[in-house]
């Protein structure tokens, strides 16, 4: 799920959808209006999921995705290589992931509370909790 913003409003920090992946803004670079155009705006962001490094340029009343990030707590059920079997703490629901960020990987064993991202159908590990 995502809603359109004006490419403008987007700061540095924010996340935005390019190439269909979820991005975290880390620069945004403004140029003024010239006399046969207006302001444009370009973004540097880097991949939630993948890491990859994307950029965007675009003027800056053009409209851009802005991702809906649903934040909530889980329990790591069972470790199987790089596959991490979670159950949400509100619904009891069980699903896997293998996507976690590369400090967390050995904190993560069975009965560790953590703090999950679920980001356009995709799951990921962000922190551990206590």
């Amino acid at each position: 799920m995502s809603h359109p913003a004006d490419l403008g409003t987007v700061k540095e920090g924010s996340y935005v959808i390019l190439e269909d992946e979820p991005c975290r803004v880390v620069q945004v670079d403004r140029s003024k209006p010239g006399k046969h155009g207006s302001a444009k705006i370009r973004l540097f962001a880097i991949g939630i999921f993948t890491n990859s490094k994307k950029s965007f340029v675009g003027p800056a009343e053009s409209k851009i995705e802005i991702p809906m990030i649903d934040k909530r707590s889980g329990q790591v059920i069972s470790v199987n290589n790089n596959v991490y079997q979670l159950m949400d703490m509100e619904t009891f629901e069980t699903f896997e992931t293998s996507s976690v960020e590369e400090e967390l990987k050995p904190k993560l064993q069975p009965g560790t509370e953590v703090e999950y991202w679920k980001v356009l159908d995709k799951v990921k590990i962000v922190r551990v909790k206590g």
